[in-house]
């Protein structure tokens, strides 16, 4: 684990002062660009997807669709996007989230996950949580089951995982990075 750690952290290259001043962003594009880093990266997805029993992979918005769908492949699993409101068509069910000022929603489609399903859901980064807080509880309000939290990265500097802990009720949080 150890190698793709290093070959990981490698290929994120860190952007000072963006998207305001203060801020130092963890640029995933290098890391994607790289064929063998981002094998290495929906490899090890795809083996906690396994691992934990996972039937689908949710991807959240947007980042976490391009991690989500290749791991969902890799895995042999269906992949569900968890989309801002207003952006899926027919029935959905909704869920609402604090963000640092304001509010947020998220959508799943509503007959895409059912009581047979486990889920795995998927990011490029963990921060404060809010969003795959509220997608743990929209999956389980769809009736499914909450198979864990798998992420490229935790910012270990902010509470996104003391945040997620009663929403993952006992579910892992996998994160394959801390920084």
């Amino acid at each position: 684990m150890t190698d793709i750690k290093e070959l990981l952290l490698s290929r994120i290259r860190d952007v000072q002062d963006y998207p305001e001043p203060g801020v130092l962003f963890k640029d995933i594009t290098p890391l994607l660009a790289d064929p063998s880093a981002f094998t290495a990266l929906t490899d090890a997805l795809a083996e906690l997807c396994v691992r934990h029993g996972a039937t689908k992979v949710v991807g959240l918005e947007a980042r976490g669709f391009i991690l989500g769908a290749p791991v969902a492949i890799r895995a042999g699993l269906g992949f569900i996007p968890v989309r801002k409101a207003g952006k899926l068509p027919g029935a959905t069910l909704a869920q609402s989230y604090a963000l640092e000022y304001g509010t947020a929603e998220i959508e799943v489609h509503a007959e895409d996950l059912s009581a047979d399903d486990r889920v795995m859901v998927i990011d490029d980064v963990l921060a404060t949580g809010g969003t795959a807080e509220a997608a743990l509880h929209l999956i389980r309000r769809a009736g499914a089951e909450v198979a864990g939290v798998a992420v490229l990265m935790e910012l270990g500097f902010l509470p996104g995982r003391a945040r997620l802990e009663p929403a993952l009720q006992g579910a892992p949080l996998d994160a394959l990075l801390v920084v």
